[in-house]
């Protein structure tokens, strides 16, 4: 069974939204939806998909985002400057990640104890990670920390921040490493950044990405090119 956290009443009185990146996620919005704290907003940020995945977000209650260009990064920053709350936070629309697991990451914020929270992911089955993904996830930590001395285990889509500064970041990247991007910035903003482990499931549907080595291999490629930028060669 599934049990979904109930926020503080502190916790609800913040001012939150998370941002659902989504291309072709029909089958999987309705356990994520059903899954946003209550007095949360959520943000489906529809990335040109053909399913209904929109329409189906709508009816759930969503506020639909639309990006026409393509791209994961673009997906996350069209949310970002369409949310108007205090906190954002960031969750895969798979199904892989529940966004009830944000909650807290939103308490540490709260308490004044980080600038950024961000999810390690633990697979709750051996399908739910694959190895090729796992080790350029590990790859791209270690080049990481030769960047900024973080010592991070994930580099994962889970994440909350305060909204205004995270703006005030000016990520440019819209592609696969729009994530790494925000840690590194923020890194060199001298950030707060801590990690909370949480439970990593089978995604629904297919995956886009990680589920694939060339599709691991563009995101690994496309973090480099952000490491390059900052002075790493990978």
């Amino acid at each position: 069974m599934n049990v979904v956290t109930t926020p503080s009443v502190k916790e609800q009185a913040a001012s939150v939204d998370v941002v659902l990146p989504c291309l072709d996620e029909a089958g999987a919005l309705p356990w994520v939806l059903e899954r946003i704290p209550p007095g949360w907003r959520a943000l489906v940020v529809d990335n040109g998909s053909t399913d209904g995945s929109a329409r189906i977000a709508h009816a759930l209650g969503a506020t639909v985002v639309r990006e026409d260009r393509r791209g994961f990064g673009a997906a996350c920053h069209a949310g970002l400057t369409a949310a108007t709350a205090d906190i954002v936070c960031f969750c895969d629309c798979d199904a892989s990640l529940d966004p009830s697991d944000l909650v807290p990451f939103v308490t540490e914020l709260l308490a004044g104890e980080a600038d950024l929270v961000l999810g390690r992911r633990r697979p709750q089955s051996r399908g739910a990670w694959p190895p090729h993904a796992r080790a350029g996830n590990f790859a791209l930590a270690r080049l990481l920390h030769r960047r900024t001395g973080l010592r991070l285990r994930d580099l994962g889509p889970l994440r909350a921040a305060r909204r205004e500064p995270l703006l005030a970041l000016g990520l440019t990247d819209r592609r696969s490493g729009y994530p790494l991007q925000m840690v590194v910035r923020a890194a060199d903003a001298g950030w707060r950044i801590t990690e909370h482990d949480v439970p990593y499931h089978p995604r629904t549907g297919a995956s886009k990405v990680t589920g694939t080595w060339r599709g691991t291999w563009h995101a690994v490629r496309d973090m480099s090119q952000v490491l390059n930028e900052t002075g790493v060669r990978a």
